[in-house]
């Protein structure tokens, strides 16, 4: 790895929205470009993502986003009801993982990009940056993707969390080592100079307090009242949080990949045929802007 041109990718969350970047990731592998990635973040769906890049494994979300989008065993309130989790985590980590479309961990682990996964501490109500080196550290992914109310809390290295969202939806600031990351920096990781950012809003999105008012009147987290605190402030933390991702942009430190236009699948989209579009926006969106990617890559190559 040259330490003197560190690029990062940074993965946004969105449950079946992160189908989007699921595009843009598998054609950035099928040209071979992001190899040299020095680390990949991902925050809940992006988290599950990241894995795949990692793992190398192209295809992968697409194809498990679209096999099991109705299998109730995958995200459904029977799930919910029999497993305390929308999105039951004992068949997605386990059966899945391991079984169905399983994660290929030989080349998981020899691939030399770090990864974080983007968690919630419950109790102070902060990002947390969770390194994912083991199996068993693949619980961080999971604690990253547990939405609240209908997700159990996630408990990690002697810490409970939920849904990376509320905290950090994009981690570049983290990502880049800047003063104004929502977490303290994981131990001994060296910045990105530069890094790719995949979101699942299109760029006019400006986030809205609607989102977050079931879980605040949910009751279930009034004994912790820093990740109160953080419900109540997401939609104008993530706000100004874009702003920031504007100006990194126009500074030349970040590619921003983002929808072209306001997207219509939902967090549990079912329908096959929305899903299967959102993907292919992704990869258009990709190959036609191949070469500025592979300038932003390999900035000295190309100059």
């Amino acid at each position: 790895m040259d330490t003197q041109n560190r690029t990062a990718l940074v993965l946004e969350g969105g449950g079946y929205r992160g189908i989007f970047t699921a595009g843009v990731i598998d054609v950035l592998m099928e040209r071979g470009l992001g190899g040299e990635y020095a680390s990949v973040w991902g925050t809940s769906a992006g988290a599950m993502n990241a894995v795949n890049v990692k793992s190398r494994q192209i295809g992968r979300t697409m194809r498990i986003m679209l096999a099991f989008r109705d299998d109730r065993r995958f995200m459904s309130f029977m799930s919910l009801a029999k497993t305390g989790d929308l999105a039951s985590g004992e068949f997605i980590y386990d059966e899945v993982q391991n079984k169905l479309d399983p994660c290929d961990y030989d080349e998981f682990f020899d691939n030399p990009i770090e990864l974080y996964a983007v968690a919630t501490d419950v109790v102070f109500g902060t990002a947390a940056y969770l390194s994912v080196r083991s199996k068993e550290d693949l619980l961080a992914v999971r604690a990253s993707a547990s939405l609240p109310v209908v997700s159990r809390m996630v408990e990690f290295g002697g810490h409970r969390y939920l849904d990376g969202g509320t905290s950090d939806s994009v981690a570049f600031e983290a990502a880049l080592g800047l003063d104004s990351a929502a977490g303290i920096l994981p131990e001994g990781y060296i910045p990105a100079d530069r890094a790719i950012v995949v979101l699942t809003r299109d760029r006019t999105y400006q986030k809205t307090s609607s989102s977050q008012r079931i879980a605040i009147r949910s009751h279930l987290y009034d004994d912790y009242p820093y990740y109160l605190e953080a419900l109540r402030t997401r939609h104008t933390r993530y706000n100004e949080q874009r702003k920031r991702l504007w100006q990194l942009e126009e500074e030349g430190r970040i590619l921003v990949i983002a929808p072209d236009k306001p997207v219509e699948v939902s967090v549990n989209e079912h329908d096959g045929a929305p899903l299967l579009d959102l993907y292919l926006q992704g990869r258009r969106q990709t190959e036609a802007r191949l070469a500025e990617i592979d300038e932003f890559l390999h900035p000295v190559e190309n100059n």
